[in-house]
This record gives structure tokens, C-alpha cells and sequence, in this order.
């Protein structure tokens, strides 16, 4: 079993970066390259941009190459309890703005031509429990009734139809989404962003940003500095570099992944005949998927804890268990990739983006980055030539979590209430 990225390890190394130290002028310098980052630079870069783009690793080695594989529609958390909390205008323009963010993903695909293995299946919420199809039923109801009709419930008679296990009462499907190959979607990311212009620079930890008496900044990382006009920080839940104070107002919750040996399609095809992304209804949740070498991608918060060895093999153990609960035929299939990443969670579950002290930044996309972050990455773009009212999350503010000074200390408290309110709810 390889604990690595199964994304990360089926895919050609990016073959387009710098070898030289970094150095220059730029009009942007985006610190980071995962989705969010390459997604700018490529759009910025089109409209003859000159832009530099920096990571402390590799092309997609952080949360953009360690997911799921999925890109669906819908937001993070449940859209009636958004709805209360947002009221319905504000609520709906959440929605609209993650099926947008599915376009975009489709988009850029087809407009670069990026070969990722996208396929448009939807996403099945799962109910775990009986009383839990009462509440997706209120989801669906509200969800078509104010921002997409194409939303069908499927009770428990019908959910055989769709999945081969007892485990679960019916679901929600949502057919706006699809799947595809994060490593893949990444490099293609990467090789058109290069291709129109810009310059990437792989394992260049940033170590300081100095903003200097012209307003430019001086960007400073162990292989050298860049000058830029204009900087975006596009890291994620990165623990490293000076970015305290995005740390300070995110929790990166460890969430883990393995994967199966190739299965044949019969096997898949008797599970799971539509092969479409799907997450449980748990708070504890799991999510998982096909492969087009019909592989089983399988995922959870198995444990609240940051993605390190040994703990993702620890987890791994815990994930092959639940699979084999929720699939008994696949309890003795070989496990061929185990791995962990981290999930920049913000208080409420929805993104971030905007300015802090002139330097710009999205992130805190909270377990639904795929197609958030791709297309955050085109609406940075359009806010850094000033269309601000471009950014659909521009009037949110983002205070910092209570008591958070960087080290999640709290997680395994978190954890331990999620398993505990697993249990009655």
C-alpha cells in the first residue's frame, strides 16, 4: 500500500517549471499552485499579465491534488440551515455561485483542453438513517423550489437502483457535477498557465512579503525574490510561511482517502451502476467514487487530526473497515493507495476572498475547493483588474476562531463532539 496521493502518483510530473532561482518583476505573483492559484495565473496571464507563481512544493501536491476526485454542485453545508441563517436571497447566491463554479471547471477544460478524465455523473446524498430522509426531503423542496429543479429525492424503495448496500434510506440526487483526475486537472492547469505566459516555480517556500515605499511588494521565498505589483495568496490551509493571519480564521481538519485495487467494471457496475460522486449524510461523513480503472476511491474524516504519517495509515485502517461495512463484497480487496490532506474549514463553511493590507486571497473553500477554487481563481483575476463586485463573497467578513492561534489544538475535541452528535442525530 503507497501512502501517497493516488492523484499525485498516476500522473507525469510537470515538466514546465523553473529550474533557475526566482528573480524578476512581475505585474502578479501568486503564492501557491493548486487549483485557485493556477486558475488565476492562466486567467491573468490571457489578458497579458506578466505573472509569477510560487509554491513551497509541487504543482497540486497540497489539497488540490489530495481530495476526493469529485466537482458537485451545492454548498458545503445544508442548504436549509443556510437558508435560516443567510436568509434566502444571500443563500441562493451562495448555491448559484458553486453551480457556476461547476461551469467554470467544465470550461477551462474545454477551452484548454485538458485531458482529466472529467465525466458530468451528479452527486447522491446518501441517508444514513431513516429520520434522515425527512430532512433531505425539505432540502430537496426548498432546493428546486429556489435554485434548481433538476434535483430528484429517491426513496428507499428506489435507492437499490443506485447503490448495492443496506446501509442506507434513500438520497438526494444533485445532476449538476461531475468527476474527474485531480493530478491530471492540475498539471493541465499548470501547462496552460505556462503556455500563455506565465512563470511557475515549484519547492519555493515564501518567507516574507515586504510592501515597499512605490507599492510594490517584494516577495521573498528560500530560491530567491520577485517584485510584484500585485500579490495573491492562494495557500490554502499551508502551515507554513507568514500567513498567521489566514491561519488564525481556519481549521485544517485532516480528511483521508484510500484507494482500491482495479475492481473490473462487473464488480463496480453491481454497486454502483451510475457511478456518480457520493457522500453519506453523517456529520462523520464518507464520500467516494469510481475510477476509469475501476478503482473505488473511498474517504472521510476518520480521525480529527492533520494528514501525517504514521496517522493517514492509522486512518486508513479505520476507512477499510467502514468500507467493508457499507460494502461487505469488497471486504477482502486489496488496499493500494492511502493518504491524507488538509481542509481549510472556515466557521460557517464558506469561502473567503477579498484584501487583507492590499494583498489579495481566496480560500477556506471547506471540503468543496475543486470547483470553487478553479473558479475563484478566474473571479480573483477580474477583482485584480477592479470588477470587485465580481467576488460573491466580498461582503463577508472573517473573523478570527476564538482561542485559534494558528495550532488547531481543538481538533480532537471537534472530533469527539461530531462522533458523540453522530450518535443521536
Amino acid at each position: 500500500m503507497k501512502l501517497e496521493s493516488y492523484w499525485l502518483d498516476t500522473v507525469a510530473r510537470f515538466a514546465g517549471t523553473q529550474e533557475g532561482p526566482v528573480e524578476g518583476r512581475a505585474d502578479v505573483a501568486v503564492i501557491g499552485a493548486g487549483f485557485t492559484g493556477l486558475s488565476a495565473a492562466l486567467a491573468l496571464s490571457k489578458r497579458g499579465a506578466t505573472v509569477t507563481v510560487i509554491d513551497a512544493g509541487a504543482v497540486g501536491a497540497g489539497a488540490s491534488g489530495r481530495n476526493g476526485g469529485h466537482c458537485n454542485t451545492g454548498v458545503a453545508q445544508d442548504y436549509v440551515a443556510l437558508t435560516a441563517q443567510l436568509g434566502a436571497e444571500r443563500a441562493r447566491a451562495c448555491y448559484r455561485a458553486y453551480a457556476a463554479a461547476v461551469d467554470t471547471v467544465e470550461r477551462v477544460i474545454r477551452e484548454e483542453g485538458i485531458d482529466c478524465d472529467y465525466s458530468r455523473r451528479g452527486k447522491l446524498k446518501l441517508a444514513a438513517k431513516p429520520h434522515h430522509m425527512a430532512h433531505l426531503a425539505a432540502t430537496a423542496e426548498l432546493i428546486a423550489r429556489d435554485v434548481d429543479p433538476d434535483v430528484q429525492l429517491i426513496d428507499r424503495a428506489g435507492i437499490g437502483a443506485e447503490i448495492a448496500s443496506d446501509a442506507f434510506h434513500g438520497g438526494l440526487l444533485q445532476r449538476h457535477g461531475g468527476q474527474m483526475h485531480m493530478g491530471k486537472f492540475a498539471a493541465g492547469l499548470a501547462s496552460a498557465a505556462v503556455r500563455h505566459g506565465a512563470r511557475l516555480y515549484e519547492h519555493a517556500p515564501v518567507t516574507q512579503i515586504v510592501r515597499q515605499g512605490d507599492g510594490t511588494y517584494r516577495v521573498k521565498s528560500d530560491r530567491g525574490e520577485v517584485v510584484a505589483t500585485q500579490v495573491l495568496v492562494a495557500t490554502g490551509p499551508s502551515r507554513h510561511g507568514p500567513f498567521g493571519w489566514y491561519r488564525r480564521r481556519m481549521a485544517p481538519v485532516g480528511s483521508f482517502i484510500i484507494v482500491t485495487e482495479p475492481l473490473g467494471a462487473g464488480t463496480l457496475d453491481a454497486l454502483l451502476p451510475n457511478r456518480r460522486a457520493y457522500v453519506t449524510s453523517r456529520l462523520m461523513h464518507h464520500y467516494f467514487r469510481t475510477t476509469p480503472d475501476h478503482r473505488l476511491v473511498f474517504g472521510g474524516r476518520a480521525r480529527f487530526t492533520a494528514s501525517e504519517q504514521p496517522s493517514d495509515e492509522r486512518s486508513g485502517r479505520i476507512l477499510r473497515a467502514n468500507l467493508a461495512t457499507l460494502f461487505p463484497p469488497l471486504a477482502q480487496a486489496r488496499i493500494d493507495y492511502c493518504w491524507g490532506g488538509l481542509v481549510d474549514i472556515t466557521a460557517d463553511r464558506l469561502p473567503r476572498a477579498g484584501q487583507h493590507d492590499g494583498i489579495y486571497f481566496s480560500m477556506g473553500y471547506s471540503g468543496h475547493g475543486t470547483q470553487m477554487a478553479t473558479h475563484m481563481g478566474q473571479i480573483m483575476a477580474d477583482v485584480m483588474n477592479g470588477r470587485i463586485e465580481a467576488n460573491p463573497w466580498r461582503d463577508f467578513d472573517w473573523p478570527a476562531i476564538p482561542g485559534h492561534t494558528g495550532k488547531p489544538w481543538f481538533l480532537p475535541l471537534v472530533g469527539a463532539y461530531f462522533r458523540i452528535k453522530d450518535i443521536f442525530y
